[in-house]
Protein backbone atom coordinates (compact mmCIF):
# COMPACT_ATOMS: atom_id res chain seq x y z
CA UNK A 1 0.00 0.00 0.00
CA UNK A 2 1.58 3.32 -0.90
CA UNK A 3 1.96 5.59 2.45
CA UNK A 4 0.86 8.68 0.48
CA UNK A 5 -2.96 6.92 -0.64
CA UNK A 6 -2.97 5.62 3.51
CA UNK A 7 -2.51 8.76 5.01
CA UNK A 8 -4.70 10.66 2.43
CA UNK A 9 -7.89 11.23 4.93
CA UNK A 10 -11.59 10.80 3.30
CA UNK A 11 -14.91 12.43 3.99
CA UNK A 12 -16.10 9.87 6.37
CA UNK A 13 -12.57 10.17 8.21
CA UNK A 14 -12.57 13.94 8.62
CA UNK A 15 -13.77 15.22 12.31
CA UNK A 16 -16.90 17.16 11.76
CA UNK A 17 -18.47 20.50 13.17
CA UNK A 18 -21.07 19.17 15.68
CA UNK A 19 -24.54 20.21 14.05
CA UNK A 20 -25.10 22.60 16.84
CA UNK A 21 -22.27 24.75 15.42
CA UNK A 22 -23.99 24.97 12.33
CA UNK A 23 -26.78 25.99 13.45
CA UNK A 24 -25.34 29.00 15.38
CA UNK A 25 -23.55 29.85 11.73
CA UNK A 26 -27.20 30.22 10.13
CA UNK A 27 -28.50 31.57 12.85
CA UNK A 28 -25.68 34.57 13.37
CA UNK A 29 -26.06 34.86 9.44
CA UNK A 30 -29.70 35.27 9.50
CA UNK A 31 -29.74 37.85 12.26
CA UNK A 32 -27.15 40.07 10.70
CA UNK A 33 -29.48 39.99 7.23
CA UNK A 34 -31.57 41.29 9.36
CA UNK A 35 -29.46 44.46 9.32
CA UNK A 36 -30.47 45.82 12.86
CA UNK A 37 -34.32 45.08 12.15
CA UNK A 38 -36.12 43.30 14.90
CA UNK A 39 -37.61 39.78 13.96
CA UNK A 40 -40.48 38.10 15.80
CA UNK A 41 -41.38 34.58 16.34
CA UNK A 42 -37.76 33.71 15.86
CA UNK A 43 -38.34 30.65 18.07
CA UNK A 44 -40.93 29.13 15.21
CA UNK A 45 -39.26 30.66 12.72
CA UNK A 46 -35.37 28.23 13.63
CA UNK A 47 -37.96 25.69 14.61
CA UNK A 48 -39.81 24.95 11.14
CA UNK A 49 -36.72 26.11 8.99
CA UNK A 50 -34.74 23.23 11.14
CA UNK A 51 -37.64 20.95 11.42
CA UNK A 52 -38.57 20.77 7.37
CA UNK A 53 -35.16 19.75 6.05
CA UNK A 54 -34.83 17.23 9.09
CA UNK A 55 -38.08 15.53 8.26
CA UNK A 56 -37.81 15.56 4.66
CA UNK A 57 -34.15 14.03 4.97
CA UNK A 58 -34.98 11.09 7.07
CA UNK A 59 -37.44 10.02 5.64
CA UNK A 60 -35.51 9.77 2.14
CA UNK A 61 -33.16 8.21 3.98
CA UNK A 62 -35.95 5.73 5.33
CA UNK A 63 -37.72 5.51 1.84
CA UNK A 64 -40.80 7.41 2.95
CA UNK A 65 -41.53 4.74 5.70
CA UNK A 66 -42.94 6.97 8.33
CA UNK A 67 -42.68 4.49 11.10
CA UNK A 68 -39.13 3.93 10.51
CA UNK A 69 -38.78 7.72 10.62
CA UNK A 70 -40.46 8.11 13.61
CA UNK A 71 -37.92 5.68 15.17
CA UNK A 72 -35.00 7.30 13.84
CA UNK A 73 -36.28 10.52 14.88
CA UNK A 74 -37.45 9.89 18.76
CA UNK A 75 -40.56 11.01 18.24
CA UNK A 76 -44.46 9.48 17.90
CA UNK A 77 -45.10 8.25 14.17
CA UNK A 78 -48.81 10.59 14.90
CA UNK A 79 -46.22 13.50 15.86
CA UNK A 80 -44.62 12.98 12.82
CA UNK A 81 -47.76 13.10 10.55
CA UNK A 82 -49.07 15.90 12.39
CA UNK A 83 -46.15 18.09 11.81
CA UNK A 84 -45.96 16.95 7.93
CA UNK A 85 -49.60 17.90 7.61
CA UNK A 86 -48.73 21.25 9.11
CA UNK A 87 -45.53 21.93 6.96
CA UNK A 88 -47.74 20.96 3.88
CA UNK A 89 -45.33 17.74 3.39
CA UNK A 90 -47.86 14.80 3.93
Amino acid sequence: MNTAEHTEATPRSLPRAPLREHVANSVRRYLGDLNGSDAADLYQIALRELEIPLFLEVLEHCDGNQSRAAIMLGIHRATLRKKLREYGIA
